[in-house]
């Protein structure tokens, strides 16, 4: 089953204004289904990603294959991996979908008017979706779980480093859903080039809205390059704060889960800032344990001070800019809160912040003025997560501030809609 638009002799125009009305066509029947029509067929798509394991573990094996070949670094070798356990992860996923409240018809508010009017705000789908994402194949399935749930049909353009994965997913979800009688075009792949990009983004009529997720320069160019309507997910440049007031035992677990857990992902702590009353006591053993872990070091010049016998480098704002993707981490000393929030401010991507301490006035603080999506306060980093959050899946992780912000799921992939019942009323 053909899981592009049929005909690469066509422009990438003309592919994707062909994907965009038949997933337009998609959406209009999405739109009648039941809330156990939904849920049924994301247990049926889950049953299909299980009993397609085999396939989907050796199309990813050529896409790992491939790209080490082609110099792919480790990090992102592991965000591009599908191991037998892996699948079944995501196949649950949907499962966990299927478990929570459908969005669509919900009523955000209403009232009755002096004049007899009834009038309602509900949850209505998106419509048409378009995705594109890098080297995260997993993102395949959960645009198209969520898709399916909120009502909307998924457009998917994945990187070509996941080409043979995201090529067998789309082929078991659109042949489980049409097994159903539902549309196939519900959800649908790009193959093309970054003309499809343009293409896609560019779709205004035909796609609601379009949503990024990968590396800076991906998001960059859609954000800068769309003429329809964004939501941004951004980068993971993110920090932990040990106060003045931390419990340091429970600040060294924190800070090597938020770094270690798995640092190929957005939401892995890429900077240790350190107070300098507990920086002396604190960062040897915590710099050591991370050392232990694999992670290359870039201290300044405060943190190389106490930093104990473990090998670094010295940190330049480079260094403090960068979302490593990997086993690097910047370590800074400060000596405040404020201080902290301002180099926070200064290199923060608006994503992931947290602080350890014992003060409830830092902590305020903290919360109040750090500018991020998703402040934590004594937890990892690693909970920002729509699974975590008990969204299901996740669509992405939006670090902007209008319609959508953190981990995005399903109510995110709706918009609203008001209904005005009255019995003849007119306007005086």
């Amino acid at each position: 089953m053909s899981t592009t638009a049929p005909s690469h002799a066509q422009s990438s125009t003309e592919r994707v204004h062909a994907a965009g009305l038949r997933a337009r066509e998609a959406s209009k029947q999405l739109a009648l289904l039941t809330r156990a029509q939904k849920d049924a067929t994301l247990v049926a798509l889950a049953d299909a990603l299980r009993a397609a394991n085999d396939r989907i573990v050796d199309a990813n094996a050529d896409d790992i294959a491939r790209g080490r070949d082609g110099g792919m670094t480790e990090s992102l070798q592991d965000r591009l991996r599908l191991t037998p356990e892996r699948v079944a992860s995501i196949a649950q996923a949907l499962q966990d979908v299927a478990a929570l409240p459908d969005p669509v018809g919900e009523v955000v508010r209403g009232s009755t008017l002096a004049n007899g009017l009834q009038i309602r705000q509900v949850r209505v789908p998106m419509g048409v979706v378009g995705m594109v994402y890098e080297a995260r194949p997993n993102v395949t399935v959960d645009a198209a779980g969520l898709g399916l749930k909120s009502g909307n049909a998924m457009i998917l353009r994945g990187g070509s480093a996941a080409a043979s994965s995201n090529a067998v997913i789309v082929e078991v979800l659109r042949s489980a859903l049409a097994e159903r009688g539902l549309p196939a075009d519900a959800v649908q792949l790009l193959d093309g080039g970054h003309e499809d990009v343009e293409a896609l983004i560019t779709a205004r009529g035909l796609v609601d809205l379009v949503i990024p997720r990968g590396g800076a320069q991906l998001i960059q160019t859609v954000v800068l390059g769309a003429t329809v309507p964004v939501i941004e997910t951004g980068i993971g440049n993110v920090h932990v704060y040990v106060d003045a007031a931390a419990d340091l035992d429970i600040a060294r677990a924190i800070t090597v889960n938020s770094k270690t857990h798995r640092p190929s992902v957005c939401n892995a702590a890429e900077t240790l800032l350190v107070h300098r009353a507990v920086a002396p006591a604190f960062l040897p053993s915590a710099l050591a344990e991370l050392s232990r872990a694999g992670v290359r070091l870039y201290l300044d010049e405060q943190a190389r001070v106490v930093a104990g016998e473990v090998p670094f480098e010295a940190a330049t704002d480079e260094h403090f800019a960068t979302e490593f993707h990997g086993l690097e981490m910047s370590v800074g000393v400060v000596d405040s809160v404020g201080t902290a929030i301002a180099h926070i401010d200064r290199f923060g991507s608006k994503h992931t912040e947290v602080i350890v301490t014992a003060d409830r006035a830092a902590a305020r603080d903290f919360v109040a003025q750090v500018d991020a999506a998703v402040v934590m306060v004594n937890a990892s980093s690693r909970f920002t997560d729509g699974g975590e959050f008990g969204f299901g899946a996740e669509i992405g992780i939006s670090t902007q501030k209008l319609h959508a912000r953190g981990p995005m799921a399903l109510a995110e992939l709706t918009s609203t809609k008001w209904i005005v019942e009255g019995d003849g009323q007119v306007r005086g």
